[in-house]
């Protein structure tokens, strides 16, 4: 007698056996392709999973020096009195002719508010927000370099003939605290402070640029913030 069949049905006289399929080379090459993706994925997805802030909520305060004034010293972004290094009396309050506050551009009206650095083609954007002035004269457009030294916005600021206020700063506090995911990234805000719509994370034609602008001064004249 012969080792009983475990599958319990017999096999067909004459029958060839037949071989499990060999999936090794497969599972191989399955592998290098689920790592390839993984790679790629991680070049293309923002390292800190930001994207700006959210529309409806309110942008958090700062006051920064600007770049064509001769105030030094980095961000203010109080909220409050006596913050330590966030500033020693809220940011709302930190104003004057040297000085690009957030809080009063918001004041006047609609905000289009870009994060920058001053290095490779980022900066492109500004020229972009430039020839929109006339065009939205309710508008408020401004722009902070990053970790931008002063000369060298002065002279960005020279060649592509801005003038759209920019401001510094120094120690990078506002990354963090615009959730700052791309360069440049653009902020859209609402008469009263609020974020209007998603953030831009790129570097935006001139059309998709006046149509997200047309519709951000189209919201707040629909909530009664703009006359």
């Amino acid at each position: 007698m012969g080792e009983p069949r475990r599958s319990g049905v017999p096999e067909p006289a004459g029958a060839t056996k037949v071989q499990p399929p060999r999936y090794g080379r497969y599972v191989g090459l399955l592998a290098i392709l689920i790592l390839a993706l993984i790679t790629l994925n991680t070049l293309v997805t923002k390292p800190n999973g930001d994207s700006g802030v959210a529309p409806g909520v309110h942008v958090p305060p700062f006051a920064v020096p600007l770049a064509l004034g001769e105030m030094k010293g980095d961000a203010n972004v109080a909220t409050s009195s006596d913050l330590g290094q966030a500033g020693r009396v809220p940011a709302c309050t930190v104003r004057g002719s040297q000085v690009l506050n957030v809080c009063q551009l918001y004041e006047q009206g609609p905000v289009v508010l870009a994060l920058f650095v001053a290095d490779g083609s980022c900066p492109e954007v500004l020229s972009e927000m430039q020839t929109l002035l006339a065009s939205f004269p309710q508008v408020r457009f401004a722009a902070v370099a990053i970790k931008g030294e002063r000369a060298s916005v002065r002279r960005l600021i020279g060649r592509r003939h801005l003038t759209l206020p920019v401001g510094l700063d120094p120690d990078g506090a506002l990354a963090a605290l615009y959730k700052v995911a791309s360069c440049p990234q653009l902020t859209f805000i609402l008469k009263g402070g609020v974020v209007q719509s998603k953030a831009l994370l790129n570097s935006p034609s001139e059309a998709t640029l006046r149509r997200r602008v047309s519709e951000l001064l189209g919201a707040s004249t629909a909530a009664g913030a703009v006359g």
